[in-house]
């Protein structure tokens, strides 16, 4: 059994081939997977800053092309990339330790853009359930994934990341606090209100700034949100007005066509001349269409601008986020010792097969050859049975513990090549095979 991962990210693609990509629903594209002779477990991973694909398989080489092709045709479509990308020159492929590491990784916060942010534990749990739910994720990648979680709670609990929480949204509150320097006298529309937008509005009240609106496509939603921190509630419909006057817009809103597009903004500024606006988008796909760059006194951010910010954070986080590596490695070795020996338990069997197949065999043709009682029988059979126990004891054992470390694959092949375990069944009688006495 194998393990294969291809996806990309913040790291490799640009985020207009990200948002291209994204999925809103894995579960019918999960169990088009697995239905695949090629891939037994998978589960999808899909955020705003990254799309990726883990699978498990007995058939590599298969599992590696229909994964690309699945990245290809059901993820990218027909339809040209946009700037004429190639899929293939931003897509990252990983197997085995390398992919157990990446998931480790991810959920613990450490491949994220912002080092240490909070809320991709919870979009990998919500992968891995919804994995779970449909029949896509088994046993063996379930059993990843809890060390995944595992390694996410020991880096936060054992390490500094946690001590000041970070996030995307916070990092763009820190890019709108930056522009403005002082936050008490603007006034901040936010598009939205799942977790981004809430910890965007938390963080800025703390920042001091009181004239706040939420809107999103239920006012109820809104509603609850706002009311936790004095800000406004508002529907979709009421954006234009509030753009006239807002300081700030940040959205993150689940929507296949733009929220802000070039003439609604420039039509909210016209009552406005000569005061910026700074939109921040954090959507993906985005919310707001990029043409509105061209308008005068607007100045729009996406996620792939806040990445120099998201830098400077990892840089100052550094030396914890060593720690957390070797967290990481650690629960990687846990998994990967609980994976090699489930890989001997089929060689173990096989070879215990074998050699029953022999004892039974070679018994049989012993017993035919004189007149024995029944109580005879029993005892020839219990002697040959003990022989082959006893035999087979000492090198079985050496067998599972060594699949436990990193030596263990090539413990395995030793012994499918000495006991030829490869070979068809019946396939040879030993006892009448030719050589030097």
């Amino acid at each position: 059994m194998r393990i294969a991962l291809l996806g990309m990210s913040h790291r490799t693609a640009p985020l207009e081939l990200r948002e291209r990509l994204a999925v809103e629903d894995p579960v019918p594209l999960l169990q088009k997977l697995v239905a695949c002779e090629e891939i037994e477990e998978a589960v999808l991973l899909s955020t705003c800053n990254r799309v990726e694909v883990v699978a498990l398989t007995r058939h590599l080489e298969g599992a590696r092309h229909r994964l690309q092709a699945f990245f290809r045709r059901d993820l990218a479509g027909a339809a040209p990339l946009p700037g004429g990308a190639e899929l293939a020159g931003h897509l990252y492929e990983h197997l085995d330790a390398d992919a157990m590491t990446h998931v480790l990784r991810v959920a613990s916060s450490l491949d994220s853009m912002v080092v240490g942010e909070p809320q991709i534990l919870g979009q990998v749990k919500e992968a891995w359930r919804q994995a779970s739910e449909c029949g896509a994720c088994g046993p063996i990648l379930g059993r990843l994934f809890q060390e995944a979680f595992a390694s996410a709670k020991r880096v936060r609990s054992e390490t500094r990341l946690a001590e000041r929480p970070v996030s995307v949204a916070s990092v763009a509150v820190d890019l709108a606090r930056h522009i403005f320097e002082d936050l008490g006298d603007k006034r901040a529309l936010l598009v939205g209100a799942g977790d981004m937008i809430e910890l965007a509005l938390r963080r800025l009240s703390s920042e001091g700034l009181r004239a706040v609106a939420v809107a999103n496509r239920t006012r109820e939603r809104a509603a609850g949100l706002a009311a936790s921190l004095g800000a406004g509630a508002h529907e979709l419909s009421e954006v234009p007005a509030l753009l006239r006057e807002a300081d700030v817009v940040l959205t993150c809103i689940g929507s296949r066509q733009p929220i802000l597009d070039h003439a609604g903004v420039a039509a909210a500024l016209r009552d406005r001349p000569h005061r910026p606006l700074f939109v921040i988008d954090i959507g993906v796909p985005r919310n707001v269409d990029p043409d509105v760059d061209r308008i005068d006194n607007v100045y729009r951010y996406d996620l792939d601008d806040l990445a120099s910010l998201a830098d400077e954070n990892a840089e100052r986080r550094r030396a914890e986020t060593l720690r957390a590596e070797a967290i990481v490695a650690e629960q990687r070795q846990r998994f990967d010792g609980w994976f090699t020996a489930l890989r001997a338990v089929p060689t173990i069997v096989h070879l215990r097969s074998r050699a029953e197949e022999i004892r039974s065999a070679e018994t049989e043709k012993a017993l035919r050859r004189g007149s024995f009682t029944e109580e005879q029988r029993d005892a020839v059979e219990a002697l040959t049975r003990s022989i082959v126990n006893k035999v087979l004891h000492s090198p079985l054992s050496r067998l599972r513990r060594a699949a436990e470390r990193e030596e263990g694959v090539a413990y395995l092949e030793a012994a499918r090549v000495l006991f030829d375990l490869d070979a068809e069944p019946g396939g040879g009688d030993p006892s009448d095979e030719s050589g030097p006495a």
